[in-house]
């Protein structure tokens, strides 16, 4: 899956990228997904939902792999 971030931002939060990939369903459950270590940023597990992802990037959580541009 390809993510392209909004034009005139650097970054997007790997919370706010689940949301936007409809991979959970809310806040929280991005939240607990995140804080349980099911979702890796450039292959290592990243336990921060504030995490800035940017351009580059790749996101895994469940089957899904999303490679941010």
């Amino acid at each position: 899956m390809n993510f392209k971030i909004r034009e005139g931002e650097e970054f997007i939060k790997l919370g706010q990228l689940l949301k936007a990939c409809n991979l959970v369903s809310n806040g929280g459950e991005a939240k607990e997904r995140i804080l349980s270590g099911e979702v890796k940023v450039n292959g290592e597990v990243e336990t921060a939902r504030g995490k800035k992802i940017k351009p580059g990037d790749t996101v895994s959580f469940a089957d899904t792999s999303i490679d941010v541009s």
